[in-house]
């Protein structure tokens, strides 16, 4: 019964709508109706600027962390790091729902990929670096927000299954889910990706300069 009650916390934690707050508390809108209509950092990054995007992303991020460690308020399960694993990938996954269906905004959230991330933070602190890293990677290349964070999420389980080995079948069969929920998430931005419609974020503005020059000096 108390593993339910903090199942419930878990949710309504996952549930706080970071981007939709924000965006009406300073700036008066509704965030899901500018830009993509996503309530989540990406969107918040697009129409309300970096600023607000990272303080958005990194709440969204703490509120996966703050409900996987949930599990500490039960010492029965700290002797057995399998039983400990699973209860917190339940919370986590919890959270996740919530930010995608938030109790607090009209359950229209966003897509959940910071508050996953947060949650898998909070359980392989090391198998999150790595996925950050491939995430960044591919931010880097390409500009892509919504393919950086498919391309992560493939990756995610390739390191759990893979890479470092996990043993926890639960946690085999969650890594794959993930990938498989992001992918199931972003089909529309798959689609404006294959039609080259898809937005790019404002960064590395330098390196597109320096490019479209030198594409000017070799054509005179």
């Amino acid at each position: 019964m108390n593993e339910l009650l903090m199942i419930v916390l878990a949710y309504l934690i996952g549930s706080i709508p970071t981007s939709v707050w924000v965006s009406r508390s300073f700036f008066g809108i509704d965030i899901r109706e500018y830009g993509s209509g996503n309530a989540g950092a990406t969107n918040t990054y697009r129409v309300l600027g970096p600023k607000w995007g990272t303080l958005v992303m990194i709440t969204d991020m703490v509120k996966g962390m703050a409900a996987v460690k949930l599990a500490l308020l039960f010492p029965q399960y700290l002797d057995n790091d399998t039983q400990f694993s699973n209860f917190q990938i339940g919370l986590g996954l919890a959270a996740v729902v919530g930010h995608i269906f938030p109790i607090w905004a009209d359950f229209r959230g966003g897509k959940g990929v910071a508050t996953l991330f947060g949650l898998v933070v909070g359980i392989s602190p090391w198998t999150a670096l790595s996925c950050a890293g491939v995430f960044l990677v591919v931010l880097y290349l390409t500009r892509f927000v919504s393919l950086s964070s498919i391309m992560a999420s493939i990756a995610f389980p390739v390191f759990i299954l893979v890479i470092f080995n996990v043993e926890n079948h639960i946690y085999r069969v969650f890594a794959i889910a993930v990938a498989l929920m992001v992918v199931l998430t972003h089909q529309k931005n798959i689609t404006r990706l294959l039609r080259g419609a898809e937005s790019k974020v404002p960064i590395l503005k330098h390196r597109d300069r320096r490019k479209q020059r030198r594409r000017q000096n070799s054509s005179i």
